[in-house]
């Protein structure tokens, strides 16, 4: 049993105190910690109740719900997916969170998870490209520009060592814009006017695209030996969990039997990552579960020592168990 919330209500994390919980942990730090959240849970892969994400789709986009519980706690994620929102000045993705205790049923937690979904994407990413990368690379091409990009940037400056970004967007002005909010934080960023440009020289390839109207980002000739890729059949191809990502993932387009490794083998050391320096690895990631569900741990055990949240009056809590009608009475109603 997990800790029950305290007088009845559920902490719930707005996207303002998510901000300052990142902003008083440090965004560097946070994807790290995270990351390390993200590699536990993974390690305890065989635990978890997996399935891939219930989605409701239509015309303009996605509505998904992401649930998974290792048998004491339960999560959940809300996420959409919309590529057309931009046009109008929305987010793309726009997702909330719960998790809640197995032997009650009671929610100990709910927060905002749009920022957080970002941070444990970048988080995962560099996550698995730590794992998978060659050694030494320090150069990155980032490949899509858009609200994802900065997160990706620092995580992998963080958690890989990498020291220099090569960005590339169809869209000049996002990669403006992301340039200029990487600007004084430890990165050479580099502007470039193709994707062929940004990967060259680049040791990891990472792409990060939300509509596939134009899904060819990367030919095979732009992929040199010894490159990792976040996003060619030529590689060897790593996943989270395979019956999702054959659904939604890049490999959706290859053969239902083609080889793939799952990440949490290589965590254990059930198989092995990356077994020479010229050999290409892809990782199509496309977020799982597990990884959300690590995320509202690792929040959850932020708030003991940055109690940044509201108290949601979310619980019913009559005098009897069984009195909940008498509970209306007392508040007045007729």
């Amino acid at each position: 049993m997990i800790q029950p919330p305290a007088l009845n209500t559920v902490p719930f994390i707005s996207v303002e105190n998510m901000m300052n919980l990142v902003r008083e942990v440090g965004v560097e730090r946070f994807m790290t910690e995270l990351s390390e959240k993200i590699a536990e849970d993974f390690r305890r892969w065989p635990l978890f109740d997996k399935t891939p994400r219930v989605a409701a789709h239509s015309r303009d986009g996605v509505i998904e719900l992401m649930p998974t519980s290792d048998g004491i706690a339960y999560g959940f994620k809300y996420v959409n997916g919309h590529p057309k929102n931009t046009r109008d000045g929305l987010q793309t993705v726009t997702a909330f969170g719960v998790l809640s205790d197995v032997a009650t049923g009671y929610p100990v937690l709910m927060t905002e998870m749009t920022i957080l979904t970002a941070l444990r994407t970048a988080a995962t990413s560099a996550l698995v490209a730590r794992h998978l990368m060659p050694k030494h690379v320090r150069v990155m091409a980032l490949i899509g520009n858009g609200a994802q990009s900065e997160f990706q940037a620092l995580a992998f400056k963080a958690i890989c060592g990498i020291n220099e970004v090569r960005l590339h967007d169809i869209d000049p002005s996002a990669t403006r814009r992301c340039a200029a909010n990487l600007a004084g934080r430890g990165l050479k960023v580099i502007s470039c006017y193709s994707a062929q440009e940004a990967v060259m020289g680049a040791g990891i390839i990472t792409t990060v695209t939300a509509d596939k109207t134009n899904a060819t980002i990367l030919t095979d000739n732009m992929v040199g030996e010894g490159v990792h890729i976040n996003a060619v059949t030529r590689a060897r191809i790593f996943v989270e969990y395979p019956p999702q990502t054959r659904i939604e993932g890049e490999i959706q387009q290859l053969a239902a039997d083609h080889p793939v490794t799952e990440f949490w083998q290589v965590l254990t050391g059930a198989v092995p990552g990356r077994t020479s320096d010229a050999q290409i690895t892809l990782f199509d990631s496309v977020g799982f579960a597990t990884e959300d569900f690590s995320a509202l741990r690792y929040v959850q055990h932020l708030l003991k020592d940055h109690p940044h949240f509201d108290h949601l009056d979310l619980l019913a809590d009559p005098d009897g168990p069984r009195d909940l009608f008498g509970m209306l009475l007392r508040a007045g109603v007729a």
